[in-house]
């Protein structure tokens, strides 16, 4: 059978479209005005207009039936026409020529009334950088919300369940207040580690067992690491990590990227100094996940020996071709960096350990001194609260954005209620 070099027969000149679940393999599916994927049953389809596809073998009469292999599964833009990539070789039978095809469609999922990719939030591994961008983009829109405007009743009907076994303001308020704003109710347990039924023994499970049945979605703060998967693998609704001990705080992370991307107008290439409780600080460890995501990001770790960042972290920048390093001078590395992000000591992490505290306590604190080293671009920035690790005196410095941050956490947590309640 001859072969042709460059296939310019209209496959499916006769079809007006095809339909495609978003699969990274293909096989054996008839295209008869529709194609069918049956491993990817679950997946949203997405209909494309198709001048030129591939196929390894075809089959007589009307129907054309193939096994395709797509890969790169993404989509320049969810509002233009798919992109097919041209394939080296082309066989052809009854006058029909086929191809091997890519597919560009990295936003096709991200269309209006999709479904939101995940079920729940419980750590910063689970974004890429395409869902990354979306979310912020929602963030965004976000910030359009007022009283009485479009948007301000996409969640009425639903409940929120907060359930906080460590104390928190701004994450707990900046929850409940999204949840509000967007015309949904909340129902609050705060300090539920000593005024809820767990007082009592009962078991995290039980609880959210419980919960679920109540409301809609639950956000969770625990004082065990971990917590927030096994709340997650027991409820059949979604579930927030809003902090997991020492473990994480992923939607702390989303804030942080969002507002490093506001202040310093870019996120690949950047240099990060993550000061203070780096073996603690769940927020550090979430935020170390995120900023590997991105290309060319320099991280320096600033902290005392007694807590500085564990093993998992450091492997996993490693893996990811980590650009940086421990530096012991913070008025060096102020003076190279992009942002500087504060954390305070954690006083609770230490037990009875109070002379491990007292030794880390007060040896990195961005005064004046500090700020005059950085660079005028440069933020500092603090997921707060705050101790004595950032002086008051810093705080009318138009670099110092962690009150700006703050305000930022009730936008990432309106496009996160909203993403898992209603979907795109």
């Amino acid at each position: 059978m001859p072969e042709a070099s460059k296939p310019e027969v209209d496959l499916f000149a006769d079809i007006p479209r095809i339909a495609m679940a978003t699969s990274s393999s293909f096989s054996a599916y008839m295209v008869q005005g529709q194609t069918i994927c049956p491993e990817a049953r679950k997946s949203p389809q997405y209909l494309f207009n198709i001048s030129t596809s591939s196929c390894k073998q075809l089959v007589q009469r009307n129907a054309v039936s193939f096994s395709a292999y797509m890969t790169m599964m993404r989509l320049s833009s969810c509002r233009n026409p798919l992109k097919l990539a041209m394939t080296e070789r082309s066989s052809q039978r009854k006058a029909v020529c086929c191809s091997a095809m890519d597919v560009d469609n990295s936003r096709a999922s991200f269309l209006p009334g999709k479904r939101f990719q995940l079920n729940d939030v419980i750590e910063a591994q689970q974004f890429d950088r395409d869902t990354l961008s979306a979310i912020f983009e929602v963030a965004r829109e976000m910030e359009k919300v007022k009283q009485n405007s479009p948007g301000s009743q996409i969640l009425k009907g639903y409940l929120m369940a907060t359930l906080f076994y460590e104390p928190s303001t701004r994450t707990r308020l900046s929850f409940e207040s999204a949840m509000k704003r967007l015309g949904g109710e909340v129902l609050t347990t705060e300090n539920a580690r000593e005024f809820s039924s767990a007082a009592k023994g009962e078991t995290l499970e039980d609880t959210i067992r419980t919960v679920e049945g109540y409301s809609d979605i639950i956000v969770m703060r625990h004082f065990e690491s971990g917590a927030a998967r096994r709340a997650a693998a027991t409820a059949g609704i979604p579930v927030i990590n809003a902090g997991d001990g020492p473990g994480q705080h992923p939607t702390q992370a989303l804030l942080d990227v969002y507002t490093v991307e506001r202040e310093v107008g870019k996120l690949d290439g950047i240099k990060v100094a993550l000061v203070g409780d780096l073996a603690n600080g769940r927020t550090v460890r979430s935020l170390a996940y995120l900023l590997a995501k991105y290309q060319g990001v320099k991280i320096y770790l600033v902290s005392p020996d007694v807590v500085k960042v564990k093993d998992d972290i450091k492997e996993y920048l490693t893996s990811k071709g980590w650009n940086g390093k421990r530096a012991p001078d913070l008025m060096e590395v102020a003076s190279k960096c992009d942002v500087v992000y504060q954390t305070r000591i954690q006083r609770e992490r230490f037990g009875e350990r109070i002379d491990l505290y007292d030794e880390a306590r007060g040896k990195y604190i961005v005064n004046k001194d500090v700020m005059n080293a950085m660079q005028k671009h440069a933020v500092v920035m603090h997921p707060l609260p705050r101790l004595d690790e950032i002086t008051v005196d810093v705080d009318d410095d138009p670099r110092a954005a962690y009150f700006r941050q703050a305000k930022n956490g009730l936008y990432i947590r309106m496009a996160l209620l909203k993403l898992l309640l209603v979907g795109w």
